[in-house]
C-alpha cells in the first residue's frame, strides 16, 4: 500500500505542478506578446496557446478526483459531523461505520457507471474541443479517481472496524510551523 500512496501523492503533485506551468507560460506569452519588440513579438504571436486553459481544467479535474481519495486517505476529506460528535461513543462508532461504507458505496457506484461510459465514449469519435484528444481519456478521471476513492473508503472503514482510529489530520502540525516561522525558527 505504500506504494499506492505514495503514486498517489506524486500524481497529485504532478498534475498541479503541470496546471501551475502551463498556466504560467499562457499568461507569460499574453503579456509578452503584448510588448513591442520586433521579432519577440512576432514569434509569440505566432505561437498558439489556446490549448493551455483546456488542458489546465483537465489537468485541475485529474488532480480533485485523486486528489479527494487522498482526502479519505489523510483525514482531510470535507465532512459534517456535528451530529455525531454529540452521540455517545457506541452509537457514534456505529454512524462513523455505516458512513464510510455509504462513502465506499455511492463512489463504487459513481465508478461503474463511470466506466461504463467512458466505454460508451471510447466508441466514439468524440474529441475535445482545442486539444482534441479523444474525449474518453478525459473522463477517464471518473472511474479511476472514485474506484481509488472506494478503495480508500473501504481502507479506513476496515481500519476502523477493527478497533483502529479515523485518520485525523494534524492541525497541531501546521499551526506549530506557523508558530516556528513567526518565531524564526526552522
Amino acid at each position: 500500500m505504500k506504494f499506492l500512496d505514495h503514486l498517489e501523492e506524486w500524481l497529485i503533485a504532478s498534475l498541479m505542478g503541470a496546471a501551475t506551468l502551463v498556466v504560467f507560460v499562457a499568461v507569460l506569452h499574453r503579456y509578452l506578446s503584448g510588448l513591442a519588440i520586433p521579432g519577440l513579438q512576432d514569434w509569440l504571436l505566432a505561437l498558439n496557446t489556446s490549448w493551455a486553459q483546456e488542458l489546465t481544467i483537465y489537468l485541475f479535474v485529474w488532480m480533485a478526483k485523486f486528489g479527494a481519495a487522498y482526502g479519505v486517505r489523510t483525514g482531510i476529506h470535507v465532512g459534517v459531523d456535528v451530529l455525531v460528535n454529540r452521540m455517545g461513543q457506541r452509537l457514534q462508532r456505529g454512524f462513523l461505520l455505516f458512513g464510510l461504507l455509504a462513502g465506499a458505496a455511492f463512489t463504487g457506484i459513481i465508478a461503474a457507471l463511470g466506466a461504463e461510459f467512458v466505454y460508451e465514449l471510447s466508441a466514439t469519435s468524440s474529441t475535445s474541443e482545442v486539444l482534441e484528444l479523444p474525449i474518453w481519456i478525459v473522463y477517464l478521471a471518473i472511474p479511476l479517481g472514485s474506484a481509488l476513492m472506494c478503495g480508500r473508503f473501504l481502507q479506513v472503514a476496515w481500519r476502523f472496524a477493527r478497533g483502529g482510529e479515523l485518520p485525523r489530520h494534524d492541525h497541531a502540525h501546521v499551526e506549530g510551523l506557523s508558530a516556528d516561522a513567526a518565531e524564526g525558527r526552522q
